[in-house]
């Protein structure tokens, strides 16, 4: 088991289990059977499936489950009462607040058959196994363009081609990083080679005294970072989770808003969800003054491609400021927009991996407090994840809705998942109890704040940054009483 991976498996603790959890909506009756034989040459194909984490003192590795029953991992279940969204909501979260079983493999999968709204495929997969981009690729391996998809083989390597295909959603911080991923790993595995070529040519000295001296800047930043201010959304955490989604927005018109003000899709939705927060706080009753800026911690794919067939983690962490302070949805944009603009060229999410991959190598016993010290900088973990555009098929049944649940780690106790699928953006949030006790109460604000923007998008000119006072007067008018 690498050190990262090792480092996510240490990182469980009651109050912040390390799962990705995900749900896939049908529209036509799922086939248990058939689905059973597709996770069976598909899914398990990737040996790691079949294995289950031993963690030792001398480290962590996997060992192959000799008893592995396929029937237990992937399960039959029904919803009580109405078998309604609301019990749907608490099926998701009392799984999610449920430890896998540590003597077999980390993943589990739960077929509900009596969902209102069509049959339901809920999953549970540790993070030491893989991150929440490897796993969604991997969960579409599992489908077909077509209904008449038969259940067949996929190889890795099928995979790996997919995987390929980089997100332009993250391309602009990917780059940077990965750079500088690379150097590391350079430096570190060939240091004896390079010797004789940095005394040869002193230009290579220079460029990798300059790559350290920005690493080591970007790890002083990440430690030195002042702790998160004390809000209603940061405190002491329980042991249950609260998992909820919201209905889904239309992708073209996220496109559109992006386009017409100069961002990228990712910033739109993010200030989106930032003026969710904002308006949460002062629903709940804080003063609009006293409301500071908070940070998401933001995972950036680093992954070589390869390692795809041996998933596992290939990500760093950014630290992103939300202004929750900010009313005006315009400004909100541009801030955040400036602020991604700023980690472009950042290498926090190599120095994150690096210093994950750190704590792996060393006793589990200070893993907890240090990553208790780094937690306290951040009050949520957001990711933004864009899935396939077409529409797809699992054993034949038709998917209508997909989402999944980031975990948190240490003294976090709120995720913002963020995924696309088949033109509609998809909007989900995971919180501690005993800090939210209703996140639905969270994402029913997310539309309307993005609405506010598409609305912006229509009315204020196109040349330029339109000025943040005029789009307050349309704002104001819009939301006059009998407007």
């Amino acid at each position: 088991m690498s050190k990262v991976d090792t480092a996510w498996l240490r990182m469980e603790q009651p109050t912040n289990l390390m799962m990705i959890n995900g749900i896939i909506i049908m529209d036509e009756q799922l086939d248990y059977e058939a689905l059973l034989k597709t996770i069976e040459q598909r899914f398990l194909a990737f040996r790691r499936f079949r294995q289950r984490a031993v963690d030792r003192t001398r480290g962590a590795y996997w060992e192959l489950d000799e008893d592995f029953d396929i029937r237990w991992h992937v399960r039959r279940t029904a919803l009580p009462g109405k078998a309604d969204r609301e019990e749907l909501e608490l099926l998701v979260s009392d799984l999610a607040s449920t430890a896998l079983d540590h003597s077999r493999p980390l993943w589990q999968m739960h077929v509900v058959e009596n969902y209102v709204e069509g049959p339901v495929l809920v999953s549970r997969i540790h993070h030491c196994i893989a991150d929440g981009i490897a796993l969604v690729q991997l969960f579409l391996s599992l489908t077909d363009p077509t209904p008449e998809g038969r259940p067949a083989a996929r190889k890795p390597e099928i995979w790996k081609q997919r995987r390929a295909k980089e997100s332009m959603v993250f391309q602009r911080l990917i780059e940077p990083a990965r750079d500088g991923l690379d150097f590391a790993t350079h430096l570190g595995q060939q240091m004896i080679e390079e010797g004789s070529r940095i005394l040869q040519d002193p230009s290579i000295a220079s460029h990798y005294a300059q790559e350290v001296t920005e690493i080591v800047r970007e790890l002083v930043h990440s430690l030195t970072l002042e702790n998160d201010p004390e809000t209603r959304l940061k405190g002491r955490l329980g042991s249950r989770k609260q998992a909820a989604w919201a209905e889904p927005l239309p992708l073209d018109e996220v496109k559109a808003v992006s386009k017409a003000f100069g961002c990228t899709v990712n910033d739109v939705l993010i200030a989106a969800a930032t003026g969710a927060l904002r308006q949460y706080l002062l629903d709940e009753g804080d003063e609009p003054s006293a409301l500071q800026d908070i940070r998401a911690t933001v995972p950036v794919n680093l992954r070589p491609l390869e390692h795809a067939e041996e998933l596992g983690n290939h990500f760093g962490l950014v630290f992103l400021s939300l202004p929750l302070g900010v009313d005006n949805p315009l400004e909100r944009l541009y801030m955040v927009n400036d602020r991604m603009n700023e980690l472009k060229s950042s290498k926090q999410a190599t120095v994150t991996l690096g210093f994950l991959a750190a704590l792996g190598m060393g006793p589990s016993v200070l893993q907890k407090p240090v990553l208790d010290l780094l937690s306290q900088k951040a009050t949520t973990v957001l990711t933004n994840v864009p899935g396939p555009q077409q529409p797809l098929y699992l054993a034949g049944s038709k998917i209508r809705e997909m989402m999944f649940w980031v975990p948190q780690n240490g003294s976090v106790g709120l995720g913002i998942s963020i995924l696309s699928y088949n033109h509609k953006v998809f909007f989900g949030l995971i919180s501690d109890r005993r800090l939210v006790p209703e996140p639905a109460r969270i994402i029913s604000r997310f539309k309307a704040e993005f609405e506010k923007l598409l609305y912006l998008g229509l009315m204020l000119p196109l040349d330029g940054r339109p000025n943040v006072a005029t789009a307050d007067k349309l704002l104001e008018h819009c939301l006059e009483p009998g407007e």
